[in-house]
């Protein structure tokens, strides 16, 4: 039987902060206070993504402490009352120092095919069906053809069996085959696969790109599967950087929203 696939959402990696490179630039410009303040808040344990983007905003004004530069005679303490008005102002451009790679796991071509035209702040690489052959397909039923769950697996199931019988046929496993005629043959055979044949996906996006497309990807009109996925990435994202995701919230419609949009 077709194997019925659900996606599911993994976080890989994100910023490693430098500490001892960060406080050799603090100490050459009289920062360093700023540094020791948010070590000793955490525990010395600082969220790498925010300090980043807070240590990127702060270098732009120069306001580590009031006085290093005169126009500046005040400033904001707390790294959350910070990080809200760098969003309020729009300041986006320091979020995009920070990215975040995520693992997409059995979502379909359908999905990645969208998600692969934000370009602006973001990478992927994805399973490539011109090397790997489809010795199975997984599938994921989509909620609107629910009622016809029998039908499509069947459908797929058939398929999935032509891509086993042609690559008999054509002998792709007998001894002393070339890789290239391997290659070229499952090239081919892709062809011949549903667009909604499962995958994965490797995917690194930026704070600002995230903001953006997790807000997009998940409004009502949304292509589903993304709603589902970024949904999900949108439930990594406020736990991983609640203070740069502070001013979203999650209607009861499943989009995320944020207070302050095209930061």
């Amino acid at each position: 039987m077709v194997r019925a696939t659900v996606p599911e959402i993994f976080l890989i990696a994100r910023p490693a902060v430098d500490l001892a490179g960060m406080r050799g630039y603090l100490e050459a410009v009289g920062g360093a206070g700023w540094l020791d303040r948010r070590l000793a808040d955490s525990e010395g344990m600082p969220n790498p993504g925010e300090l980043l983007v807070e240590f990127a905003g702060r270098a732009c004004y120069r306001s580590w402490e009031p006085g290093l530069n005169p126009n500046v005679t005040r400033v904001r303490a707390d790294p959350r009352a910070y990080l809200r008005n760098i969003l309020k102002s729009a300041h986006g451009s320091v979020l995009e120092h920070a990215n975040y790679s995520f693992a997409l796991h059995n979502v379909s071509r359908v999905a990645t095919h969208e998600i692969v035209r934000h370009r602006a702040g973001a990478a992927y690489s994805q399973e490539s069906l011109r090397y790997v052959r489809l010795v199975d397909i997984g599938f994921r039923v989509p909620p609107a053809l629910e009622p016809l769950r029998q039908e499509c697996l069947e459908l797929v199931e058939r398929l999935e069996e032509f891509q086993r019988s042609a690559a008999a046929k054509l002998d792709l496993d007998a001894e002393g085959v070339p890789f290239h005629v391997k290659k070229e043959a499952t090239s081919a055979l892709r062809r011949l696969a549903p667009i909604g044949v499962s995958t994965d996906l490797i995917l690194t996006m930026n704070l600002r790109t995230l903001r953006h497309v997790v807000e997009m990807r998940t409004a009502p009109g949304a292509e589903e599967e993304l709603r589902l996925i970024f949904g999900r990435i949108g439930e990594i994202m406020v736990e991983e950087t609640s203070g740069v995701f502070q001013d979203f919230r999650r209607l009861d419609d499943s989009s995320w929203v944020p207070e302050f949009r095209k930061v």
